[in-house]
């Protein structure tokens, strides 16, 4: 195979894994307003998706130089590894979406990145060896994405809790009808802020992959992102918003937690400043797990039994089995090329 070729054929298995990450990830955007039935399904998903498109105008390209640099060595990563790591991630979101588990395409692309790039330096240089391969120096991005697994849902809990008390301070003298009668209009400007989020930081993703394949063939000599990159990424997750992601919004807006159009207000404006602090620092973080701490903080406010823990308990085994499962899948994928093409 080519290496034009063999570039071509990941650049397009990359733009799925964008695809599926755009309905895999659309219930984040879009749970909260279903649920809250200010747009009906078809009404959200493309205003959703018009705002993941709409972010590729908006934002740096910082988020997408960390995937490509900042968790593997690139001097070791070759087309093979990157095509093996997508297919650990696809392969596990495809999962998790017949579960109907709202997890992250963001870890589950780290994880199949790293896992891939493990088992190739394992083979090369002997598996007490493969660690050489996750960049854990000074640039590396390992340590302080991994706090933001627990950090994003956090933030996004938090500052949703202090909207929601906010709010009902702000409406004391209010009724709950004349409060969701605001709210009603203001959740569609909190849902496409939290649709540009996820775009900005989502979308980049994929673009760092692309990037990192056109940097390991040799097409480009430093590792800056095209514009052609950044507009593919954004046109393909907006797409796979349009498609929409209907298992998990079921679990996103419905079973976590009853939401109310004020709360759902709350819920997308408080994971929309997680994920766009996060976003301005160039770290990759989970929309996934922003939303669903955010939707817990404004259900835990009214009493801690109106989220339904249990539901919550299989989300976040979720999220901890994401990155070693990916890791193994792309590890195993990376095998098999190995044996029947790369050598």
């Amino acid at each position: 195979m080519s290496v034009l070729t063999l570039a071509v054929l990941i650049i397009l298995i990359a733009l799925v894994f964008d695809y599926i990450n755009g309905f895999h990830d659309a219930a984040n955007s879009i749970a909260t307003i279903v649920a809250t039935r200010v747009l009906t399904p078809f009404q959200a998903v493309v205003w959703a998706a018009f705002f993941n498109f709409v972010a590729a105008f908006l934002f740096s390209t910082a988020v997408a130089k960390t995937i490509g640099t900042g968790f593997v060595d690139v001097n070791l990563v070759t087309p093979y590894v990157i095509m093996a790591g997508l297919l650990g991630a696809i392969v596990w979101d495809l999962i998790t979406w017949w579960l109907g588990l709202p997890t992250s395409s963001s870890h589950a692309l780290i994880g199949g990145y790293a896992g891939a790039a493990i088992v190739r330096v394992g083979l090369l240089r002997g598996f007490d060896h493969a660690l050489d391969a996750l960049n854990v120096g000074p640039t590396g991005e390992w340590p302080f994405t991994l706090k933001m697994i627990i950090g994003a849902p956090l933030i996004g809990m938090v500052s949703a809790y202090i909207l929601m008390v906010s709010v009902y301070w702000l409406f004391r003298n209010s009724t709950p009808s004349k409060m969701d009668k605001y709210f009603r209009k203001l959740q569609l400007l909190s849902a496409a802020t939290f649709s540009l989020s996820h775009g900005a930081n989502d979308a980049q993703k994929t673009a760092g992959v692309i990037t990192g394949v056109l940097y390991a063939s040799k097409y480009l000599k430093t590792f800056d992102v095209p514009l052609w990159v950044i507009l593919a990424a954004h046109s393909a997750i907006a797409l796979g918003t349009l498609s929409g992601g209907w298992r998990i919004v079921r679990t996103m807006g419905g079973r976590l937690t009853r939401l109310k159009p004020r709360s759902g207000f709350c819920a997308e404006t408080g994971a929309a400043i997680s994920v766009l602090l996060s976003t301005y620092m160039g770290t990759p973080v989970s929309t996934t797990h922003a939303i669903a701490g955010a939707i817990v903080g404004v259900g835990s406010i009214q009493r801690m039994k109106a989220v339904r823990w249990g539901i919550a308990t299989n989300i976040v085994w979720a999220w901890i089995l994401t990155i070693p499962a990916a890791a193994t899948i792309a590890g195993l994928s990376y095998c098999l090329l190995h044996l029947t093409i790369v050598k």
